[in-house]
């Protein structure tokens, strides 16, 4: 048992065991869209200073394209969301479903556009060679995971979209612009847990 893996369980389930205001979600937003559900992983690395891998989306792609995100997709008939991440994962990065050591599903998030996102926490080896898929990722890299839940490394902007103002979170790190759905699933689960739990994991 790796201690990155116990520290982030415990932190876990002490953060879903209590209730916490000011989770982020795009609902009122996708009033009368389809529902769509989505999984979407967050793949901790396990090394002293836990990073978090994340991809940029082609820019050619016809939705959201250039954008930060988590490996992740639709949830297929007959797949749970856990099956579903593990499963995008190891398609846009080759990354080894059996690699990695599944925590559990943290607080859904709805887009404005109407899917319903499940993100799945799990720990995975440092290092692992990854090959992305090029028709789904551009580019992949790691991000401090303390960094990301920290929230006041995060701006705070405002946009006009769908006949209201819309609040989102943005942080540049190292060249790529993290923002939008995947700022807003990182900046719930800061709301679960506290950045200053991970430290002295060595």
């Amino acid at each position: 048992m790796s201690e990155l893996f116990d520290r982030l369980s415990a932190a876990f389930a002490e953060g879903h065991a209590r209730k916490v205001d000011g989770l982020l979600s795009d609902a009122r937003f996708a009033e009368g869209a389809r529902s769509t559900p989505a999984a979407v992983l967050i793949a901790v690395t396990d090394r002293p200073q836990p990073g978090v891998i994340l991809t940029q989306r082609p820019r050619d792609m016809r939705d959201h394209p250039g954008q930060v995100a988590f490996p992740g997709g639709k949830i297929d008939d007959g797949e749970d969301t856990i099956a579903a991440a593990l499963r995008e994962a190891e398609e846009e990065l080759a990354l080894p479903r059996e690699a990695v050591r599944v925590i559990g599903e943290t607080d859904r998030y709805v887009t404005g556009t109407g899917f319903d996102v499940a993100p799945v926490l799990g720990v995975v080896p440092p290092d692992l060679p990854l090959t992305p898929s090029p028709d789904e990722v551009e580019a992949w890299f790691e991000a401090p995971l303390e960094l990301l839940l920290t929230r006041a490394n995060w701006t705070t902007n405002e946009v006009f979209w769908k006949g209201a103002m819309r609040r989102y979170l943005e942080l540049d790190y190292d060249g790529f612009r993290i923002w939008g759905v995947t700022a807003a699933i990182i900046a719930n689960l800061s709301l679960r847990i506290a950045p200053e739990r991970l430290r002295d994991v060595a």
